[in-house]
């Protein structure tokens, strides 16, 4: 695939990305265990993701993969759950977005909300016709945002080592 890039677009911080959704989880969004589906949180968490890849990229961005995505607790019928997300890395056409996801309890609203996932995902800048793009620069702002940038390229180093790696095996 050719990238059709032209000059480099100037920086936004990274708290120009930040999005954040929101949603009361009902009945609909059940599996058979009585918790909210998987998947459910899925597309939530991809929802966020690309809102927040769109914002900081000034354009369309489509998801390229999900990189990493854990649950941590399960979600019920009736909590409130907010999908907090922001851009921590960007290349030339590619960014990664982190996104937390935290639940307040309907029957403990008080308590402080409890973690329920985190995800990285990888989204591409494209342009009208589909093909990739140059997306602007992502600027750290924070010694919190330094970190995610470079765990990002650590991620990424993984995914491409990764893929080297199987490409090699099946050639071999």
């Amino acid at each position: 695939m050719t990238e059709h890039l032209s000059a480099a677009p100037i920086g936004k911080p990274t708290s120009y990305s930040r999005v954040t959704l929101s949603k009361i989880m009902t009945a609909v969004d059940v599996n058979l265990y009585g918790t909210v589906h998987g998947g459910v949180l899925m597309k939530f968490v991809d929802d966020v993701a690309g809102a927040a890849a769109a914002r900081h990229s000034g354009g369309t961005a489509v998801t390229a993969a999900i990189d990493e995505i854990v649950f941590s607790e399960a979600v019920r019928v009736g909590d409130l759950v907010h999908a907090h997300a922001q851009v921590n890395w960007t290349g030339q056409t590619s960014m990664e977005v982190g996104v937390r996801v935290v639940a307040e309890r309907w029957d403990s609203a008080e308590d402080a909300a409890v973690r329920v996932a985190t995800a990285y995902l990888v989204f591409v800048g494209v342009d009208v016709g589909g093909a990739p793009r140059v997306v602007r620069p992502v600027l750290p702002e924070t010694a919190e945002d330094e970190r995610r940038y470079k765990e990002a390229e650590i991620r990424r180093a993984h995914r491409l080592a990764r893929r080297r790696a199987i490409q090699a095996h099946r050639e071999g």
